[in-house]
């Protein structure tokens, strides 16, 4: 009772404001993945498909700030500013979705697929999202839109590829109808891989998997001003190997569901008004049947529900102030489980709940002003103001009462969260600057508040949550200064963020390892601080109009409060490519790499990193038969088959080694 009142007063509290709107990014076009619109420094970025049905991790890993946590072949843990995602926020078209699975198996980005999808909104930092507070910034995975058109049409793809480096089969299309009343879309994708082979033909086993993503949407326009949608998006994985784990994954599975109305008016103060009621659920299941040597066999399902609502309203006030305002509220629920199986007749297995029915409610509220001084000068404001609220069922306070010793373990806790940033931009002819600063706060993560003996296999201890750790806070200051020619363009920009109480897991030496080869137990603790920062420099040179050069550099740096280097910091990267285009035939050749990473982070666990250096080449030709077009894309990647584990691949798994891929797009 106490909860579902909670509950209902957190949307209470949200209701009221719910005068809210979408944020005034640019029109994503009707194309899968074509643009990515990057803000904290405001500015966009097309996405040309060089290899267009590469995954949605492919995409992700090619973004300015964005770098992912490799634990196989599938499902790739997005990292923004080198923060994990319990310090970023990740949503689908505004709505908050959790994953099932408490070692990350499962971020949201691996639900979807690339043709449901237009782009990605991407911020940087403490600007955050319309849609909460985060330190690190913020993925917001926008999915295909359709307009009402005056005379109806009918469009649609099919889609086919083959990947040699695992023999992976793709197939896959989608349709458009469109009228002046009605339109409906629906999407569907299959993927199906078996193990890959590193450089040097080395097999990776369990590294397989299958995958099926379907979607769906329908509109309706009620009159010129008001319209509205219904969306789904089903997406289920099964066989899924994760060779950097001592656990693979039988069952990975979301349906996405939304209703949502739309008021644009053409003559009123108000721009747009945009309310949505969704609802998600996730069930992931790890298990190591396939596994032959387990000393221990385990089960370890996971499930996640969210149900949730927003209301997002945009306005322009005098011209100059381009206003949006975002009221948001949802409860989660999240519970797994972990059962150890005796092997021995007559003995009885081990139970306990890894998350134990952990329920969150929140609400918040979001303000952005873009506010346009005059040609030459801009400044964004941006904040938000939440109520965050747990629950844990009697369960996690019997389990986890163990490991407090301060009595102080209750229920429910209700915590304040959220974030302010102000950025100023300059346009000078050719140049442009750029400084900001901002603040945000975040509460602990399940896993981080609530998680039970979770066993990390990168530094091999057993994490265990804890309730009363304080708010971890962020203080950022950032900056940018670009030159740019129709010809010529250069950028250099960065990041700073003071992390204070920087929550990470600290060894108890009280308590032993409950899984077998752990090292001992460790607890989430707030430290005094940490420190991280990120400094890039990128150019492009369009050489005539069918040569381009571009390329660039990123230096990262971490450190906590005992001068030990953090987990996951990236070191120095490299990229650098060649394009050329004629008519509708396009091609390039590219090059990336790392230095060296010497200061790995020994202290949790990371060892050295040797350097590499990767070369890429693709090919796109697009014939054109009446109507119809047929798109062809080749290439090959890892050409020179090298051998290579980065930082970010858990316990330095090797990457593909060459691979040869063929994409077909048939457009009706």
């Amino acid at each position: 009772m106490i909860l579902k009142n909670q509950y209902i007063t957190s949307i209470l509290l949200t209701l009221p404001t719910l005068v809210l709107a979408q944020n005034n990014q640019d029109t994503l076009t009707n194309k899968a993945l074509e643009e990515v619109v990057v803000t904290h420094f405001s500015k966009s970025k097309n996405l040309v498909d060089k290899k267009p049905l590469a995954s949605v991790d492919d995409y992700l890993s090619k973004q300015e700030n964005i770098t992912l946590v490799r634990r196989g072949a599938y499902a790739w843990e997005p990292m923004i500013n080198n923060m994990a995602i319990e310090r970023t926020r990740q949503t689908i078209d505004g709505m908050q979705i959790f994953h099932a699975c408490t070692d990350k198996m499962d971020p949201i980005t691996s639900y979807v697929e690339v043709n449901n999808l237009d782009g990605m909104d991407i911020t940087s930092g403490s600007q955050g999202s319309m849609f909460g507070a985060t330190l690190g910034g913020s993925i917001d995975l926008r999915t295909r839109k359709l307009t009402f058109t005056e005379q109806k049409e009918l469009k649609g793809q099919v889609q086919t590829g083959f990947e040699s480096i695992n023999k992976q089969k793709i197939v896959g299309g989608n349709f458009d109808f469109t009228s002046k009343k009605f339109y409906a879309s629906g999407s569907i994708m299959f993927r199906d891989a078996d193990n890959y082979k590193a450089g040097g033909n080395k097999e990776i086993q369990y590294s397989q998997f299958r995958k099926l993503n379907a979607s769906g949407i329908i509109g309706y326009a009620i009159n010129t001003s008001n319209s509205i949608e219904a969306a789904v998006i089903y997406d289920k994985a099964t066989d899924i190997g994760y060779p950097a784990l001592p656990m693979d994954v039988s069952l990975a599975e979301a349906i996405i569901t939304s209703v949502k109305h739309t008021y644009a008016p053409t003559e009123s103060w108000i721009d747009k008004w945009e309310t949505k009621l969704y609802y998600n659920t996730i069930t992931h299941r790890m298990d190591d049947t396939n596994r032959p040597i387990v000393p221990i066999r385990m089960d370890m399902p996971g499930w996640s529900d969210t149900y949730g609502a927003y209301s997002t309203l945009s306005t322009t006030i005098k011209e100059k102030h381009h206003v949006s305002i975002n009221a948001n509220t949802y409860y989660n629920k999240s519970l797994a489980e972990m059962t150890m199986l005796s092997s021995t007749p007559g003995s009885s297995n081990m139970f306990a709940y890894t998350w134990p029915n952990v329920k969150t409610n929140y609400g918040g509220l979001t303000i952005k002003d873009h506010w346009q001084i005059d040609d030459k000068n801009s400044l964004m404001l941006s904040g938000t103001l939440g109520i965050n609220f747990n629950h844990v069922s009697q369960k996690g306070v019997d389990q986890l009462g163990i490991f407090l010793n301060d009595n102080t373990f209750k229920q429910n806790k209700t915590r304040t969260v959220g974030n302010f940033a102000i950025n100023y931009e300059r346009a000078e002819n050719v140049w442009f600057y750029g400084i900001g600063v901002g603040y945000g706060n975040r509460a602990p993560s399940v896993s981080e508040g609530y998680g039970y003996y979770l066993f990390n296999s990168g530094d091999r201890y057993d994490y265990i949550g804890n309730p009363n750790l304080k708010n971890e806070s962020s203080y950022e200051g950032n900056f940018f200064l670009k030159y740019a020619t129709p010809a010529f363009s250069t950028k250099l920009s960065g990041s700073i963020f003071y992390l204070d109480n920087y929550i990470i897991g600290v060894i108890d030496p009280i308590y032993n390892a409950m899984t077998y080869g752990g090292l001992g137990v460790k607890k989430y603790t707030n430290i005094d601080y940490a420190i991280q920062g990120t400094l890039d420099w990128n150019f492009t040179y369009n050489i005539d109009s069918n040569w381009k050069l571009s390329g660039g550099l990123t230096y990262s740096y971490g450190e906590d409060s005992n001068k030990n280097t953090l987990p996951f910091i990236a070191p120095l990267a490299y990229r650098t490519s060649v394009d050329y285009k004629y008519n509708a035939f396009r091609t390039q050749l590219s090059l990336k790499g790392n230095a060296v990473k010497n200061n790995a982070a020994e202290a949790y666990g990371e060892v050295r990193t040797p350097s590499y250096a990767i070369v890429d080449w693709n090919a796109n030709y697009e014939f054109h038969i009446k109507k119809q077009s047929l798109n062809v894309g080749i290439g090959v990647e890892n050409i020179l088959d090298t051998y290579y584990s980065t930082y970010a691949d858990w316990n330095k798994i090797p990457n593909p080694g060459r691979n040869f891929f063929v994409n077909l797009s048939y457009k009706l």
